[in-house]
């Protein structure tokens, strides 16, 4: 496993390097206890991730909450978990890349508040990528890279990472920025800097 910084990027490939086809990025964030008025506490927050398929700059299609897969069953979203709580992955989005359709060349993934709160009211956000279906020596799940965020982020979404074609293959790149963005659908002006 990699811990990425932003900006740094990887070759999605088997240590083999053959290209890796199925992937699940999982992303997780727990409630800032301090945050909040005094003696009232932090609020549920309810993150949402997303993925975002572009062509160029030109919306394609996107996987979220309301809308779990895209036309092409590439992508699709396990479900809206409402206030962080659990162990493990928050939310989760699988990809085969496969089956991503020819004239979409990049795929980012983003987390936003649906409420409209600041992500400095969550702390041990990350994401996370594994790869699908291969086990590591120990039969443990095979995470390949990681971002985590170790300062809240003064906006109401953060830019995760992409993905973008590479011939036949795919390159996973950190971004960890800030965004303006509580929906998912309204994300693609705030997603233009990132292509």
């Amino acid at each position: 496993m990699i811990e990425l910084q932003p900006g740094q990027e990887i070759d999605l490939v088997h240590a083999d390097g053959t290209p890796l086809t199925r992937l699940r990025m999982g992303v997780g964030w727990d409630k800032e206890r301090t945050a909040g008025f005094i003696g009232t506490g932090a609020p549920d927050i309810d993150l949402d991730a997303s993925a975002v398929q572009f062509s160029g700059t030109q919306l394609f299609d996107l996987a979220f909450y309301n809308h779990l897969s895209t036309r092409d069953g590439s992508v699709v979203h396990l479900g809206d978990n409402k206030t962080g709580s659990g162990a493990g992955d928050d939310e989760a989005i699988t990809v085969d890349l496969a089956k991503v359709y020819a004239r979409v060349d990049t795929i980012v993934f983003l987390v936003s508040s649906y409420q409209g709160h600041t992500l400095e009211w969550i702390n041990n956000a990350y994401c996370r990528v594994v790869a699908e279906g291969v086990e590591g020596p120990d039969g443990a799940e095979t995470e390949i890279a990681r971002l985590t965020l170790t300062a809240g982020v003064p906006e109401t979404g953060v830019v995760l990472a992409k993905i973008v074609r590479d011939g036949d293959r795919w390159r996973l790149r950190a971004i960890g920025a800030g965004v303006r963005v509580t929906k998912p659908s309204d994300s693609v002006t705030a997603l233009a800097r990132f292509l």
